[in-house]
């Protein structure tokens, strides 16, 4: 099991990297690098590794585009965690009020703009905020998130890595197909199962949750 201080640096890693590719986030790119290089060996590490690989190898232009086209325009590749369990109901509004009641009581606010169950602002809590109770929430969303991970292998996207490696911080092996994932989520707690067969629907407007 990977140690407390290593899957912090994991979580804030992937925060960061799975955030609109702005001024902002290339800046803290060499951060990034750095304390990934610092993780000892590992899936989470190799994988956090390829994907800055890419963002070397990559023109700023070709990342931001390349960022359109897989999380706002491919309905599948949903980065708003409550859509996988609540879909397009009164529960997912219960949902991120009791998201962001947790935040508080881990001393994270959000920005203005920025929704509670989008992905990087779920890590950063775990990261920054409760270690213990954000990892909780990664699992609780796990099918979420692994179908995430199988929609952007699917896609070819080298952000698959970045999932990749949040997953390589939760219990378990990661499902190999969408069968496998969603027998997940019906293993899991009840609400797991709600909205994983519906077409996502587009949660923001595009970068509504970007820094």
């Amino acid at each position: 099991m990977i140690a407390e201080r290593h899957a912090a640096v994991v979580c804030q890693a992937a925060s960061v990297l799975l955030r609109y590719p702005d001024e902002d986030v290339r800046d803290r790119v060499p951060l990034v690098t750095g304390a990934v290089t610092a993780l000892p060996p590992g899936a989470a590490r190799s994988a956090l590794a390829r994907f800055l690989e890419h963002l070397a190898d990559t023109s700023p232009r070709d990342l931001a585009e390349h960022y359109v086209a897989t999380f706002d325009r491919r309905r599948r590749c949903c980065l708003y965690l409550t859509w996988w369990t609540d879909g397009e109901t009164r529960r997912r509004g219960q949902a991120l009020a009791s998201l962001k009641d947790r935040y508080r009581s881990g001393c994270l606010e959000l920005g203005g703009n920025e929704l509670p169950d989008y992905l990087p602002v779920v890590l950063e809590y775990a990261a920054i905020g409760d270690l213990a109770d954000g990892l909780a929430l990664l699992q609780e969303h796990r099918a979420g998130i692994e179908l995430l991970r199988l929609a952007l292998r699917d896609a070819g996207s080298p952000y698959t890595a970045v999932v990749e490696a949040v997953c390589a911080l939760l219990p378990g092996p990661s499902p190999q197909d969408r069968a496998a994932a969603q027998r997940l989520a019906r293993s899991g707690p009840p609400q797991e199962t709600v909205g994983l067969e519906l077409e996502p629907y587009d949660p923001a407007p595009s970068g509504g949750a970007r820094r």
